[in-house]
Formats: C-alpha cells, sequence, structure tokens
C-alpha cells in the first residue's frame, strides 16, 4: 500500500487541524453582525466515511493486474476511501457534494507510478483500453479540474503523482532545478532550502498542492511580484504522452513557433502528464520582511499598488485589502493583552480626529527581500509613495502575523461551514484602469444575487495581490448563511454571477486557480469563439479518444 498521506475527505487539510475561535475575541461578534451567525450554538459534525455511498468500482481483476504489472503491487488501489479522496478538489461547491453524499462518478481505481517511464506506460494502457486518466497533485484545485464527468462510462484512472517528489539537481550557475512534478510545496522548499535556495512560489494551498498542479493550472505565489507567476518561473519540463515524452529545454528565451511551454501552461491534464519541471530558482535572500500600512481607502490603495509597480522599487507581496477584508482581519487577531493592543486603539482613535472614516480604512502588507542596503532602499520608496496617498505605516507586527497565518484561511471556511455558512472564492485581473470599477460592480452583483435568491445578508470582501505593469489580482471573498434545502444550486447563484461580472467588466475569469470544470461556461466570453476553438482544436488532435482528463478547460 502506497505511503502517501492525503487531505481530509470532508474538508481542508489534515485530521487533527482545524480553525478555533476562542483566543478571538472580535470573532464570534463579527461573524453574528455580518451573517446573522451565532457561532456559540453547536456545530454539525461532518459525516463519517461509514455514511458515504461510494459507487463500487468498476475495474476488472484483469485490468489490476496489468496496472499491477506496470507501478508494482501496493500501488494500485481500489479502497473507498482513496477513491473518494480522489474524486473532488476543495472547493465549497466539491464540499457540498461530498459531505452530502454526491458522487455521481468517482474514479475506478487510484495509480501510484514511481518515475516517469510508469506515467507514460498507463497513459499507453489507458488508450489501448479506452479508460480515462486524470492526473492528482495534492487534490487542492478549487475549480473541478479532478472531478470526473457525471455520465461518464469508461473506467476511470486517478494517477496521483505523489512518489515522484525528488528535487533532482540544480545548475547554480544558471539558477535552475530540475524537480520531479509531483512534489508538494512544503517538501520541495525544503529540498531547496538545505542547498542554499528556494523557488519562492508560495500559493495559499502551498501546503497542499504539487509542482505539477502549479504548472497544469497556471499557478501564482504570494511572492509573484518578485519571482513571477508559475509561467515565469517554468523554464523547462518533461510531459508524458501515450506515444512518448514531450522534452522541453530549459531555456532563458526562444522563438521556435507557437510556444509548446505555454500551450501545456494551464493545460490541466488535457495534453498530457507533467512528470518534471525546469524552475528558475534564487538564494535565500539575506533579509526577509513584511511591512503593515493603513490607507484611508481601498482606491487610495490601489493607486499605491500602481505607483509602486511602476517604480524602482520591487517587493515581493504588494497586497491591500477593501475595508470589508480589512475588518475581518482585524476580527481574526488574536486578543492582545498588553502594549500592543493599546496602540492599535489609540492608532484609530488619532486617525478618526484626524478625519479618517474608520469604516472604510484599508489594511496593506507589502513584502521585502534582499540585502540590508536594498531592503532599506526599497521601504524608502514605497514610504514616500504610501504618504502620497494618505496612508501610514503600522510596522512590521501585523506583517508578521500574516506571515504566520497566510495558509489558514481554508480552515476557517470549514469552521464556518460546519456552522451553515457557505464561503469562497473567485479571483481575477484586469488593468490597472479597470480595478476600482471593477471592485465596486463585482461586489454590487454579488450583494444583487444575494438579495435575488433570498440569502442576506451576504457577505463579500477583496484584496489587491499579484501587480504588474498593466494591472493586477483582484481575489475575492464571498459568505453567506445557506438558505435553501439546495444549497449547491444557491452557491451556483452566487458564484455564477461573480464570475459574470467579471466578464462584464472586462476581467479574466480567473488569475491563478484555472478553468477545470466550473470557469468554463465563460471561456469564450474570456478569450472568444475563436480562441476556444483553437483551444478545442489543439485537445482534439492531442487526445483524439479523450482518454486525457476529458471536458475540462473548455467543457467538451
Amino acid at each position: 500500500m502506497t505511503e502517501l498521506k492525503h487531505m481530509k475527505w470532508w474538508g481542508w487539510g489534515v485530521e487533527g487541524v482545524a480553525f478555533h475561535h476562542e483566543d478571538k475575541p472580535n470573532f464570534a461578534p463579527f461573524v453574528y453582525q455580518k451573517l446573522g451567525l451565532d457561532l456559540s450554538g453547536s456545530a454539525d459534525t461532518p459525516p463519517t466515511f461509514d455514511e458515504i455511498d461510494a459507487p463500487a468500482s468498476s475495474a476488472s481483476e484483469e485490468l489490476l493486474t496489468a496496472l499491477r504489472t506496470i507501478v508494482g503491487e501496493g500501488q494500485v488501489v481500489t479502497e473507498d476511501l482513496d477513491r473518494v479522496v480522489h474524486t473532488y478538489g476543495k472547493s465549497l461547491r466539491d464540499l457540498l457534494m461530498v459531505r452530502a453524499n454526491l458522487l455521481p462518478r468517482i474514479p475506478d481505481v487510484i495509480v501510484y507510478p514511481s518515475n516517469e517511464l510508469e506515467v507514460q506506460k498507463v497513459l499507453a494502457f489507458a488508450v489501448a483500453e479506452d479508460a480515462v486518466v486524470i492526473p492528482f497533485g495534492g487534490g487542492s484545485n478549487i475549480v473541478g479540474s479532478l472531478t470526473p464527468y457525471a455520465g461518464e462510462s469508461r473506467i476511470i484512472i486517478s494517477l496521483d503523482m505523489g512518489r515522484l517528489r525528488r528535487v533532482l539537481g540544480i545548475d547554480e550557475d544558471s539558477g535552475l532545478a530540475r524537480i520531479e512534478a509531483g512534489v508538494l510545496g512544503p517538501d520541495m522548499e525544503e529540498q531547496l532550502n538545505q542547498r542554499g535556495w528556494t523557488m519562492g512560489h508560495f500559493p495559499d494551498s502551498f501546503t497542499h498542492s504539487s509542482l505539477g498542479g502549479w504548472v497544469a493550472t497556471r499557478s501564482s505565489g504570494m511572492q509573484s511580484d518578485k519571482y513571477g507567476d508559475i509561467a515565469d518561473i517554468t523554464r523547462g519540463l518533461r510531459m508524458a504522452r501515450p506515444d512518448g515524452v514531450v522534452e522541453l529545454h530549459a531555456l532563458p528565451s526562444t522563438s521556435t513557433g507557437p510556444s509548446v511551454r505555454e500551450m501545456i501552461l494551464g493545460s490541466e491534464g488535457r495534453l498530457g502528464v507533467i512528470t518534471e519541471v525546469t524552475v528558475n530558482v534564487h538564494r535565500i535572500p539575506e533579509q526577509r520582511e513584511i511591512q503593515a500600512y493603513l490607507f484611508p481607502s481601498f482606491n487610495a490603495g490601489v493607486e499605491a499598488m500602481r505607483l509602486i509597480a511602476e517604480s524602482d522599487a520591487s517587493p515581493s507581496i504588494t497586497r491591500v485589502s477593501d475595508a470589508n477584508e480589512t475588518a475581518f482581519t482585524f476580527a481574526t487577531q488574536k486578543e492582545s493583552k498588553g502594549i500592543g493592543g493599546k496602540v492599535q486603539v489609540g492608532l484609530f482613535k488619532v486617525l478618526e480626529k484626524r478625519g479618517w472614516d474608520m469604516e472604510r480604512v484599508a489594511l496593506s502588507f507589502i513584502g521585502y527581500e534582499g540585502s540590508p542596503s536594498h531592503v532599506k532602499y526599497q521601504k524608502s520608496i514605497v514610504g514616500k509613495i504610501v504618504r502620497s496617498q494618505g496612508g501610514i505605516g503600522i510596522g512590521s507586527g501585523p506583517g508578521k502575523l500574516y506571515d504566520q497565518k497566510k495558509f489558514d484561511t481554508p480552515y476557517i471556511r470549514d469552521f464556518l461551514l460546519d456552522r451553515g455558512a457557505c464561503a469562497d472564492v473567485s479571483e481575477t485581473a484586469a488593468p490597472w484602469s479597470k480595478l476600482p470599477q471593477l471592485h465596486a460592480n463585482v461586489v454590487a452583483a454579488a450583494n444583487e444575487a444575494y438579495d435575488r435568491l433570498g440569502i442576506t445578508p451576504g457577505w463579500i470582501m477583496c484584496h489587491l495581490s499579484h501587480s504588474y505593469h498593466s494591472g493586477a489580482c483582484l481575489y475575492f471573498t464571498f459568505a453567506y448563511v445557506s438558505k435553501s434545502d439546495d444549497s449547491i444550486s444557491e452557491y451556483d447563484g452566487v458564484k455564477s454571477t461573480i464570475q459574470q461580472a467579471f466578464i462584464d467588466n472586462g476581467a479574466t475569469l480567473s488569475h491563478h486557480h484555472g478553468v477545470g470544470l466550473e470557469h468554463a461556461p465563460w471561456m469564450e466570453g474570456d478569450i472568444s469563439k475563436g480562441g476556444v476553438e483553437l483551444i478545442q482544436g489543439l485537445f482534439e488532435f492531442a487526445d483524439p479518444k479523450h482518454v486525457l482528463n476529458p471536458r475540462k478547460v473548455t467543457g467538451k
């Protein structure tokens, strides 16, 4: 039996780790005020696995024997728990489905290859048997990239890449590392850090997501301002296909026709299975710190981020929250009995006397890395820009807290779900000139959806992150207390309204979560009918039998 550990089948993270609010005195009052949800009551417990009716595997013993011949005894699994774990990702929709025992189609078998040759042989076998293969990294995807098509009648093989997890080598002169694609974020960084290097890629899902998954969905990390998105970081790769292996050498740049690398980035397993990636890596910086700032409004913060993007500063993080997310962040703080809490209260009183509307204040985190002199230089530039937009610096204390808690938000989502509140995220990107109106229109659309569906009060909050020369990402989090027996349709109503608002306002359907099944309906609005036809034509040519993760990205 494989030694790999997976996340809970019913929620985020591993067993025994959960969010608690008892040490956060402002959290329960905040949730009650904004959502009308009383946290003093008892929580529903997720169902036990005994209550789940997993469809039986259709894999024949002959097929299982053939797969064991490829990957070895103990690496072909048909137990119900493993098959359910590999059915969904971790979006709210996924959790609503699995907790409600809605499993119309799940993988028939889980296969754990140990090397690229075994991956390629499994794919060739799948084509010969007319079976479906769905690659699996860490299981953190939230757009339906893992979900089997409900009407699929063929055998479904979940290809778990978790055994391919080594850093194979580092070219120190070039700052390049060859890494197997199944490695999860913490394991990869530990291996790199031991040699004095970092990839600098830290998505929210970092703890439970894989390098191959990042490439397959065009991931971005919290420090992408400095290190780039995964599309910038990826210099070369190897991808197994049923008929062989695609190899792209690690090159700084090329002029060799349409980019095959770009075709594979974001392809979500529809062209093959990524087995190895060569990435940019960097020496661990001498100094790293995150400073917090306050702005009198979200729009003032957005303008500051724009000015920083066009300045000589090169922060690793530029993030600013709108008023709603700022209030949420302060509500999740632990109780401060020392001088820190008194300073914050005193500061807010001073700002109120200066005329600040504390209901509109926007909290910002900006990260700096490099030599002490370089960090000092960047902070000086940023400080002037912050002041030009009426902002103030509030030190590194809040920044340290952000750094410690940056991967914890999904646990809050699960905590609220146990108490009847639904919460999820949608993110987008647009040019700087469109961001203020985009923010306002998406918030208005979400609130209209809450009213239309009769689930008021509802909540939506946002932060700007991942700044570029021409624009930035807006990351929205929405929440409400479910008022319907059909919680999935209710969720779809809110989520689809937000997604449509992105398209209506000239933004993209997703900045870094990918497309999967959930976002596929908006592809034509994002890249045009002709663009979708080009992508679908590529998929049809590369996989005429629709064996490789069918229907993802285009819905066909």
